[in-house]
């Protein structure tokens, strides 16, 4: 459980210094992944995936509510 607290503490802190730009969808993304791979003994590659994820998601659906936002014009 110590283990788990310092990567959630670590991952809290690299999290806050990006941008919020660059953090979006990351944080969620993390915190679910760090979740899945603390089950499997792999917290930090889990927040890792689970960030990048995330951020690709966050990115996918801001394309496409751009691309219906141009359409509407």
């Amino acid at each position: 459980m110590r283990k788990f607290s310092l990567i959630v503490l670590t991952a809290g802190v690299l999290l806050s210094v990006t941008s919020q730009v660059e953090a979006k969808g990351c944080i969620k993304g993390a915190v679910v992944g760090g979740v899945a791979g603390h089950v499997a003994h792999h917290g930090v590659a889990g927040a890792a995936a689970g960030c990048a994820v995330g951020h690709h998601m966050a990115n996918k659906k801001q394309k496409e509510a751009d691309s219906k936002q141009q359409q509407s014009k």
